[in-house]
């Protein structure tokens, strides 16, 4: 039962303050993949935490008995003694029923999100296809519009779509920043990173999954603005984010990343980048992030493993 306390005062913990302490993070404009990986480690660790409470409220009537008991030999007294579930048969359901709720609506959120996204991809890149015309030079898809816009189709038909006015409106060099930014995000498979921020979000509003989701999409254009800039410099991309601001309206992708707070704060980086990070402080929050990631296992596993080194029966 502690134990299951324990990570339910965590879940709610790092669900509803994790949002905050993140937040104030000022690292993660330095490092954005960086800080994609540790807010889906928190976020995703709020629901593994969820889960293995109601496991653990279930572990004395049901994963202790029998074979198991066998298995450990005299270990199982203490594991029992560790893991003991005060209310019986009731309490042990109740955390089966918590356990398996978080489990099938993740599930459920997760295969529904991924279907109609990958729906939705496609046709929209079938839909770009038939209106447009491929330009093998660019490597994307052109379409006749007056609006500037450039943005990519993850899925089974990734497609970078451009449109002519586009063309109309970039220089060669600013073009291909943004052809370099495009293709950094289906590269680095930003979307399976977006989709994890939303389906966390989806199956569990804490104020964590809200920011993960935000930050997160904030995030993974600053890490494609990182990739496109290496060793072509950062003016061309910072140029043509305020050509494409200045022409966007309710447009996709590209174009309306280029808009808002969200705008004046890449093109900060562009115009004045940061410092990396060191070589020093990328391994302590790399750490860090696997420490939220596994913070859940270890809580649930922890009286288990002290019993199983003790090795022997507690007196009576």
């Amino acid at each position: 039962m502690t134990v299951a306390v324990i990570l339910l005062v965590y879940a709610a913990g790092v669900g509803t303050a994790g949002s905050r302490l993140l937040g104030r993070a000022r690292w993660a404009v330095r490092a954005p993949l960086l800080g994609t990986v540790i807010y889906l480690a928190a976020a995703w660790s709020v629901l593994a935490a969820l889960g293995l409470a109601g496991l653990t409220l279930a572990v004395h009537a049901t994963a202790l008995g029998g074979g198991l008991g066998r298995l450990i030999g005299a270990c199982v007294l203490r594991l029992r003694d560790a893991y003991a579930t005060p209310g019986g048969a009731t309490v042990a359901g109740l955390g089966l029923t918590l356990a398996g709720a978080v489990l099938a609506r993740t599930a459920l959120t997760a295969t529904t999100h991924l279907r109609a996204v990958r729906r939705q991809a496609v046709q929209h890149a079938q839909t770009a296809r038939l209106v447009g015309r491929p330009d093998p030079d660019l490597g994307a898809t052109l379409v006749d519009h007056a609006q500037p816009a450039a943005y990519c189709v993850a899925g089974p038909h990734p497609t970078v779509i451009l449109t002519t006015a586009t063309l109309q409106a970039l220089d060669p060099e600013q073009l291909g920043a943004v052809l370099a930014h495009e293709r950094a995000h289906q590269a680095s498979h930003h979307h399976l990173l977006l989709a994890a921020a939303r389906i966390g979000r989806q199956v569990l509003p804490f104020p964590l999954m809200r920011a993960a989701d935000t930050q997160i999409t904030r995030l993974v254009e600053m890490h494609a603005d990182d990739i496109a800039t290496a060793g072509r410099g950062t003016r061309p991309l910072a140029t043509a984010l305020v050509v494409l601001a200045a022409a966007a309206g309710p447009a996709p992708g590209l174009a309306a990343a280029t808009t808002g707070t969200d705008a004046v704060q890449r093109l900060q980086r562009l115009l004045r980048p940061a410092e990396p990070l060191s070589r020093v402080r990328r391994q302590l929050l790399g750490a860090g992030a696997a420490a939220l990631a596994l913070t859940p296992v270890l809580l649930a596993l922890a009286p288990a493993i002290v019993a199983l080194g003790l090795g022997r029966v507690p007196a009576a």
